[in-house]
């Protein structure tokens, strides 16, 4: 592992997207379906947002909105993106300044994947570059921090 291990290494290529005139409820049956945590809002395969787990849970379910609202309505935009052949090092600094947990993945600008923290956390295993493994470690610790509000 290293400097020489890139975002297309550890991506997941089965990403699920959805169109932003769907609805809120479509995507929740969608990530239940596919048991993902999120969706990839595209527009002629571009990312244009993302909708979380979280998203729902604070935008919807906590404000008592209908679930027939419009993903559009929902969706984190601008969506932050990362090219596949970015290092991992590269993307450990984006989701920590950024503060997010997901970013889709874009390779001769269309959509290849979506990469997580958990799959960052795979790769930065104990003895690995420690400068990578601090970095990993302050994201994990904001996001257990975050959920816990």
């Amino acid at each position: 592992m290293g400097e020489s291990t890139f975002v297309k290494d550890i991506m997941k290529t089965n990403v699920i997207s959805m169109d932003a005139s769907m609805t809120v409820k479509d995507a929740a049956q969608t990530m239940n379906e596919s048991k993902v945590g999120g969706i990839v809002i595209i527009e002629k395969n571009i990312p244009i947002g993302i909708v979380t787990e979280r998203d729902i849970v604070r935008r919807i379910v906590a404000k008592n909105k209908e679930y027939s609202t419009k993903l559009e309505d929902i969706m984190s935009s601008p969506v932050i993106t990362i090219d596949s052949d970015e290092t991992i090092w590269e993307l450990a600094q984006l989701m920590k300044v950024k503060g997010i947990h997901r970013v889709p993945v874009i390779s001769e600008n269309k959509l290849a994947g979506v990469v997580s923290t958990t799959d960052l956390a795979r790769v930065c295993s104990v003895g690995s570059n420690a400068e990578l493994s601090k970095i990993t470690e302050q994201i994990l610790m904001r996001m257990k921090n975050s959920d816990q509000k």
